[in-house]
């Protein structure tokens, strides 16, 4: 019953569940939905008028989705929040994966609390220009399980983006959940009226992923949300030679081998070893987005240094460790920065 549409289930001749009629026409008789119909609120959300005066204050608003779980969507929100603070913008980052929360891990604010003020609620800052917002930092204990039904979750996400406090800021990136569900039905349904930028959708290289991808590429179609591209994240393991662990019959010859190494050739040290974890016979990310009309941005490597930066809740772009990644999420962030629609451009 979302935006008024009549239900499936509904009377041949129902009024809508937005009448002044609703649930108590004679139509409405026996309906399983009369009850609901019959004490809903009538006519437009008064909350959206709130939430359009939040996001009055923010210039750009990206979507970060995934059709599958575990493909490192967060990692990938994280980061992309890191690089444009890095660029001197204002950036606010909301977690909406209510019964997931990562971003008080990977962006090292565990353990902080969320603060009200006279304006609403206080974001969590990594940086004067980096703010945070989470369920993970409203948990007594970070191991506690949020066991919320669709409507719970939709009415905290309404509430952090209205009562949250940004400020003037220049982008807000919203971390959601795996899937086409609850949450990000309500996310666009409260946002579409202020503008949506776009969403960069996060997939991994083998099909098992992309089956589930195609379908948040078709989410997006249909709710009218632009896809801004899609990023191939974990596209084969990639590493420098000297940080590969050398195995035989179970026993660890990594000394060894790498003296051996050092004495005979030591150039080979800095070789980048890249090996397919994934199998991408199919094509992978940047086939189906030939065949489904959407930007292909890129492919970032699964890289064990940025695994470790998301550990410690610290930025790739600090320094040299994550050179093999870093270099291509740039490239995405940069290529994400063009595909901003015109008239949301600075």
């Amino acid at each position: 019953m979302e935006n008024g549409d009549i239900p499936e289930n509904a009377n041949e001749h129902c009024p809508g569940p937005q009448s002044e009629t609703a649930g108590k026409s004679d139509s409405c008789a026996g309906c399983p939905n009369q009850e609901v119909c019959a004490t809903a609120p009538k006519g437009p959300d008064p909350d959206l008028v709130g939430i359009a005066e939040r996001m009055s204050t923010v210039k750009h608003k990206i979507l970060i989705l995934s059709g599958k779980g575990g493909v490192g969507k967060s990692t990938f929100s994280a980061q992309l929040s890191f690089a444009l603070a890095g660029m001197d913008h204002q950036v606010g980052l909301m977690d909406i994966d209510i019964c997931g929360p990562s971003m008080p891990k990977m962006l090292g604010l565990e353990g902080h609390e969320i603060h009200q003020s006279n304006l609403g609620w206080s974001p969590v800052y990594v940086e004067d220009n980096l703010g945070v917002m989470s369920i993970g930092f409203m948990l007594p204990n970070p191991d506690d399980a949020v066991v919320w039904r669709g409507p719970r979750k939709n009415a905290l996400i309404k509430q952090f983006l209205k009562d949250v406090y940004w400020g003037e800021i220049d982008y807000l990136v919203v971390d959601a959940p795996p899937g086409t569900s609850d949450e990000h039905i309500s996310i666009v349904q409260y946002l579409q009226e202020t503008g949506i930028d776009g969403a960069i959708i996060v997939t991994t290289p083998q099909e098992v992923s992309l089956i589930d991808v195609r379908k948040e590429v078709s989410f997006c179609k249909k709710v009218g949300v632009p896809v801004l591209g899609v990023v191939e994240n974990m596209s084969g393991l990639s590493q420098p030679l000297k940080d590969v662990k050398f195995m035989s019959s179970s026993i660890d010859v990594t000394e060894a081998v790498i003296a051996l190494i050092r004495k005979n050739s030591p150039e080979l040290l800095d070789v980048v070893v890249c090996s397919d974890v994934f199998d991408s016979s199919g094509g992978g990310a940047e086939r189906m987005c030939r065949e489904m009309g959407v930007p292909f941005l890129g492919k970032v490597p699964l890289d064990p240094q940025l695994c470790k930066a998301a550990e410690q809740g610290k930025s790739c772009f600090e320094d040299n460790k994550c050179s093999v990644s870093a270099a291509a999420l740039k490239s995405i962030i940069q290529k994400v920065l063009s595909a901003m629609p015109p008239m949301m451009t600075e």
